[in-house]
């Protein structure tokens, strides 16, 4: 056999007999788990089989990654012939297993990250060994995308590290770096360096010349005990018990995940396979596996590389940036900011304020430190590169100026005025407002062109959303950087048009609302939060309210020049009046809808069921359910219709991680398609009949419906 160059890896045949396959594919920006990967693999490990004179092989990667994944681009496309599906992965299960048996070693020299399909890869070789590199990671995430591992890995988990242990892995998407992997059982051995890793998996093969698999080892026993032994019974049970409370059943691949164990370690092993094939397919056809394939991957990694910045733009690079604010928010952006080697001027009113931000920075990087995340001396150049004033005149320099004060038009205006004359007039200037107008804004700026909306959440350090708001005068350039900036602290930009609250602020207000609303008409308010929260939000309105703040609602209510205000919104500012008016305002100050104690509980406020008079005829779980999701999905498509959003995708990724849409409806506007189109619209209109305006139903929306085309589909022509 000859040594093998292609587009897809590498082989070469040392003079000692062992085959290297390093994987390189030239035409993918990584290595994936794909099809025609695949075959040529398992072309290659039939020739090596074949080949006498060769006595085992190798598979590296050429790669900093060895394979993080499986191709989902390939697997959105699936699904369609459940059959011809199945009978494919059925087909590669069965090549996998005459290599597997083939009585030749092959050792997985993981160099790099492997995760998914790149893990299973691993898994396929009798022995694995791993860089000891603590950037190395390695996992089952399908889990996160709505699918199990299916190319043998959901089976061979529980045999190489226990039932217990794999559930951990496949269940919760868990990620660990190598030692860890090592004492789970996951992979054999480590290497300090990649000489080692190469020579260490020479030996094995040298050693180990007729290598059988546990799973084809007739004594061998699994960790811990199989489906029937006391403590993998007393697994499975509790799994299933957490699963369903975690997931109220919203998400079918934990679910699958147990089938498959339960039922498959039972089984012959080619039978198991065939049954981890099966519940794989099922999954697949899910309309959560496409939602979560959909947005949570295909969608969020063509936002997370800047897929709507102007393409005829030069790339914005800023080395020196100014925060206006040292809060919360500005404190946050600076951290963010200086982490992506960024040089950062953070001013406040006061030199002591500003400190005041930068101290959130210190307390980040020590708790990184006693986590073994970061160093002293890496924690000491970060803070470094944070300078604190002012002095509006350190702010000279400056590529990008954001301004983090409070939500006051007012104020913004000043400190607007006060850092153009500072700033050179090339430079973009950005407010991190999140319900006030930006063409209302750069009205203070000399220079509207470069002046635009970049709204963080918080806290800025873990949310990873930044939504851009374009004002009327905003330039494709401003855009750009903004774009630009978002890309290099490595958080997932969406593009939005102007309008008050934008989209998040917007969307996220009917959420908080519709909580109230249920609440004041009778509904319970624990029955609010618990049915909120078992769709799929990470937290109940009302409780996150209180996070927000009620007197914040109130101010950005007040700060609305139009008078006129809409039902709605009168009616939630009279309700927030009232809560104020009994001493109810936040979390912060531990009196909301909640009482907040020391001790870190919170309980739902007794007094609310007086005030708001529970009724009896209010508990209709489906109708409140409804209203809750409904109202946020329905003002969503309004800022699609509107053009508040540029697409579907924008909306759905904006609500997922702006504020924590459930993912298993692909956002809040694939969830339209997900409960049925014709369903929610008339959903809503019975609504309308009951409640009032605010459910009214635009007229592109029914036109959609009628055309019999999906909310991906719309268009605004």
């Amino acid at each position: 056999m000859n040594n093998i160059s292609n587009d897809l890896y590498n082989l070469k045949i040392d003079n000692e007999g062992i085959a290297t396959l390093t994987i390189d594919q030239k035409n993918n920006p990584t290595n994936l788990f794909s099809t025609p990967f695949i075959t040529s693999f398992l072309e290659v490990c039939h020739q090596v089989i074949q080949d006498e004179s060769i006595k085992g092989m190798i598979v590296t990667s050429g790669r900093s990654m060895f394979m993080p994944g499986a191709d989902l681009r390939e697997l959105s496309t699936m699904g369609q012939d459940p059959e011809t599906d199945l009978n494919n992965i059925l087909q590669m299960h069965q090549s996998f297993r005459a290599v597997e048996m083939a009585g030749k070693p092959i050792v997985a020299a993981i160099n790099g990250t492997a995760m998914g399909g790149g893990l299973e890869l691993c898994l396929i070789c009798h022995h694995r060994i791993v860089l000891n590199n603590p950037k190395i990671k390695l996992g089952f995430p399908e889990s996160k995308v709505g699918l199990l591992p299916g190319g043998g890995g959901t089976i061979k988990a529980p045999y190489l590290m226990g039932i217990q242990n794999a559930l951990m892995y496949l269940l919760q998407g868990k990620e660990v770096r190598p030692q860890q992997a090592l004492k789970d059982g996951l992979v054999d051995d480590l290497a300090e360096i990649n000489d080692e890793l190469i020579a260490k998996a020479k030996d094995w093969i040298k050693n180990n010349p007729s290598p059988v698999q546990p799973w084809d080892n007739k004594k061998y026993k699994i960790p811990g005990g199989g489906v029937w032994s006391p403590k993998g019974a007393q697994t499975i049970i509790g799994a299933v018990g957490n699963v369903s409370k975690m997931t109220h059943g919203n998400y079918p691949a934990q679910r699958c995940i147990l089938g498959v164990i339960h039922d498959g370690l039972q089984a012959p092993i080619d039978k198991a396979f065939e049954i981890e094939a099966r519940y794989f397919i099922k999954l697949l056809s899910s309309k959560e596996a496409k939602n979560m394939i959909r947005t949570g991957f295909v969608g969020m990694q063509a936002a997370r590389k800047g897929k709507a910045r102007p393409k005829d733009q030069e790339k914005y690079e800023i080395k020196k940036l100014g925060i206006l604010g040292a809060g919360m928010m500005g404190a946050g952006i600076a951290y963010v900011s200086a982490k992506a080697g960024m040089n950062v001027v953070l001013k406040d009113t006061s030199k002591e304020n500003a400190e005041g931000g930068k101290e959130y920075s210190r307390k980040l990087l020590a708790k990184a430190i006693t986590k073994n995340r970061s160093t002293p001396e890496k924690a000491e150049k970060l803070l470094s590169k944070i300078t604190t004033t002012d002095q509006v005149t350190d702010l000279k320099g400056c590529d990008l100026v954001i301004e983090a004060v409070f939500e006051d038009p007012i104020l913004k205006d000043k400190v607007t005025k006060e850092t153009e004359q500072v700033l050179d007039s090339n430079k973009i200037y950005a407010s991190n407002t999140s319900t006030i107008p930006i063409s209302l804004l750069a009205k203070s700026s000399e220079r509207p062109d470069n002046f635009i909306g970049i709204h963080f959440f918080s806290p800025v350090d873990k949310m990873p959303l930044v939504e851009i708001i374009v004002g009327e005068k905003t330039s494709e350039k401003a855009i750009a950087a903004a774009i630009d900036y978002t890309v290099a602290i490595k958080k997932v930009p969406i593009v939005v048009n102007d309008s008050r609250g934008f989209f998040t602020s917007r969307c996220f207000g009917t959420f908080v609302n519709e909580g109230m609303f249920l609440l004041e008409e009778g509904v319970p308010a624990a029955m609010i939060e618990n049915i909120t929260k078992q769709k799929g939000m990470p937290v109940g309105p009302l409780a996150v309210h209180d996070e927000v703040t009620l007197t914040l609602s109130k101010h950005v209510i007040e700060s609305d020049p139009n008078q006129e205000r809409s039902p709605e919104k009168e009616r939630s500012y009279q309700l927030i009046l009232d809560l104020i008016g009994r001493g109810r305002t936040s979390k912060k100050d531990g009196k909301g809808f909640y009482d907040y104690h020391a001790n870190g509980k919170k309980k739902l406020w007794p007094e609310l069921s007086t005030i708001f008079n529970a009724k009896i005829d209010a508990l209709d779980k489906e109708m409140i359910a409804k209203r809750i999701m409904h109202r946020q999905a329905l003002e969503s498509y309004r800022c699609l219709d509107e053009g508040v959003l540029n697409s579907v995708i924008d909306g759905d990724i904006g609500s997922v991680l702006g504020w924590g849409f459930p993912i298993y409806t692909g956002g809040a506007l694939s969830y339209i398609d997900f409960v049925g189109m014709d369903n929610f619209i008339t959903d809503c209109d019975n609504f309308k009949e009951k409640y009032g305006s605010r459910w009214e139903i635009p007229q592109s929306l029914r036109k959609l419906a009628e055309s019999g085309k999906s909310i991906h589909e719309f268009s605004k022509s």
